[in-house]
């Protein structure tokens, strides 16, 4: 990890601002959801707010919510950024050797921290790839070492990788964990049990980060999209078809009923659907911010969140929303009590998100960026 004082501009050169911004408002989204908000909206008894609500939550089991997007969305812009820091860093010299040094230095890292999440709340060693960043340690890593191939061989790649996590599902022969897509009875179920030594793990499945490593390696290929030197029109149809594809993909696999969508086991169905919204949003993105030159002042809103992600992302999740509400809540309840406990906790949770902004804000603008 390093922390880097020196002065940084938002749009450094040869940088795509809407790349920042995916990344600043995702990141921002879940800074909201570490402060309870999002369970809030559901106690209300509004048909808009309860419909938002359920949206901001994970689905159940087989469907999808919006939330469901976010952790994709975060593990495909980390992808996008890859040739972008990997073009920024020969700039300034590096050799093709020291990148590596620092691609596996960093994905040790992303590792320790997303398991160092886990130690910290169970209180004991827990092997697990659920968080994004246990996650991202492996598909960040297999997304670098073939992004210099091909683009027929990237996405062949993927397509064999969620075919072979789908069939090892279907024909996975332990008896108990022989249904596939039946909550506590598939593959990735028996492997929770057993990294974790227990009778019935989590729901969420270590395995997932097989088939999301797809998520990091289209993102890769979308950066080198947006990094080369094709209209930007032409940026944006081609982005546009390829979310649209995978959407019908995914969703087609649903509705046939070949494969459900399922984000707590990440199906192939699951995979291709919600990378296709990803694709989409990165392409509306582009449009807006690079293109049109929309939003470029309020983008820096979000920006700010994502240019110290990992830091604030540690933060919240090791207890510094609970620190903050604590510290808060008497103060809520002072001077909204009339309102009623929903009003004090909403209250509380709106002013919590903003104390967790301004953390961001603060570090940006004394020019400090906690990096791994």
């Amino acid at each position: 990890m390093s922390i880097n004082n020196q002065t940084s501009k938002v749009a450094l050169p040869g940088r795509v601002v809407s790349v920042d911004f995916f990344r600043g408002i995702t990141m921002f989204l879940l800074a909201g959801e570490s402060t309870r908000l999002f369970g809030q909206l559901l106690k209300i008894d509004n048909g808009f707010m309860q419909f938002l609500g359920t949206q901001l939550e994970h689905h159940e089991w087989h469907g999808l919510h919006f939330w469901d997007l976010i952790q994709p969305f975060f593990m495909f812009i980390v992808g996008v950024a890859i040739p972008f820091a990997v073009a920024n860093r020969k700039r300034k010299g590096a050799t093709d050797k020291q990148i590596l040094y620092h691609v596996l230095k960093r994905s040790f890292l992303l590792l320790f921290f997303g398991w160092g999440l886990y130690f910290v709340a169970a209180g004991r060693l827990v092997f697990r790839f659920q968080n994004v960043l246990a996650q991202l340690s492996v598909t960040y890593l297999v997304a670098y070492l073939i992004m210099n191939k091909s683009f027929r061989f990237q996405i062949i790649f993927t397509l064999l990788v969620l075919l072979l996590i789908d069939l090892a599902y279907r024909y996975f022969p332990v008896e108990g964990f022989n249904h596939p897509w039946t909550n506590y009875e598939n593959l990735g179920a028996w492997f929770n049990n057993k990294i974790e030594g227990v009778e019935k793990a989590s729901e969420w499945a270590t395995l997932n980060f097989v088939s999301t490593t797809a998520h990091t390696v289209w993102g890769v290929l979308c950066g080198k999209l947006l990094q080369s030197e094709k209209e930007p029109m032409k940026k944006i149809q081609i982005l546009t078809a390829a979310g649209i594809a995978a959407l019908l993909i995914g969703f087609s696999l649903d509705w046939l009923n070949v494969t459900p969508i399922i984000k707590k086991i990440a199906t192939s169905s699951f995979v291709f659907a919600s990378g296709g919204w990803t694709i989409l949003v990165l392409a509306f993105c582009y449009w807006l911010i690079d293109v049109k030159k929309f939003f470029q002042k309020g983008s820096l809103f979000f920006i700010i969140v994502g240019m110290n992600s990992i830091f604030i992302y540690m933060f919240f999740h090791l207890g510094g929303s609970g620190w903050i509400q604590e510290i808060l809540n008497p103060f809520s309840e002072f001077l909204f009590s009339r309102g009623g406990d929903l009003m004090v906790g909403i209250i509380t949770s709106l002013a919590t998100w903003a104390v967790l902004w301004y953390i961001t804000f603060w570090l940006y603008k004394n020019k400090v960026f906690v990096k791994i």
